[in-house]
């Protein structure tokens, strides 16, 4: 039989487990991990003053944005109905698809002047959710930023951002599509790696 103690230090843990998987999951909601990400990025801008130190942060910023960003999902997205025909070179794909990706974010580094994030609204169904942003203190106008994320691993990651109404992902679909008009999916990789590799 249990002793009042035993029982006592039992019940004891329970309730600890309880108020810390409460407390994991209180503080994991869609937009303050999006956030999290978000300004750990703004707290290296404010580092850059060159393409030297945009080069010197490279390792950093692509850890925070394969942390935040499921780049297979948005790479699939991406081509659309001809994922498919890639069979045995999807993570090739994925990884060239990835590099220009982040060759893109990089390049855009250099014009950060102090502008700050406004968290708009935000909704999620426990599975999909979505973060609407501005980016404000620039010189024109603020820019919209919807970011759409999915759960993942106990991980909310970006699939797609929508800016100013118009979808990344689609963005890359309609440029990626007009490639493979005129050529294959072996000559949209290598032209991938020529723009990841600044050419």
């Amino acid at each position: 039989m249990m002793s009042p103690e035993h029982r006592y230090l039992n019940f004891a843990l329970m309730v600890s487990v309880l108020l810390l998987v409460f407390a994991a999951n209180a503080a994991e909601t869609a937009k303050e991990q999006l956030q999290g990400s978000i300004d750990r990025v703004i707290e290296v801008l404010r580092t850059i003053r060159s393409p030297e130190d945009i080069e010197r942060n490279r390792n950093s910023l692509r850890e925070i944005l394969l942390v935040r960003f499921d780049f297979a999902a948005m790479a699939k997205e991406s081509l659309g109905t001809r994922w498919n025909d890639l069979k045995g070179k999807k993570e090739e794909f994925v990884s060239v698809f990835t590099d220009f990706v982040e060759h893109s974010y990089m390049s855009t580094l250099g014009s950060y002047r102090g502008e700050k994030i406004v968290y708009d609204h935000d909704w999620s169904d426990g599975e999909s959710a979505e973060v609407d942003t501005r980016v404000v203190g620039g010189e024109g106008n603020p820019i919209k930023i919807e970011y759409k994320l999915h759960l993942t691993d106990g991980q909310w990651m970006v699939y797609d951002a929508v800016i100013d109404d118009v979808s990344l992902v689609g963005n890359y679909r309609s440029q990626f599509a007009r490639i493979l008009h005129r050529a294959s999916l072996e000559e949209l990789i290598q032209t991938l790696h020529a723009k990841a590799s600044g050419h």
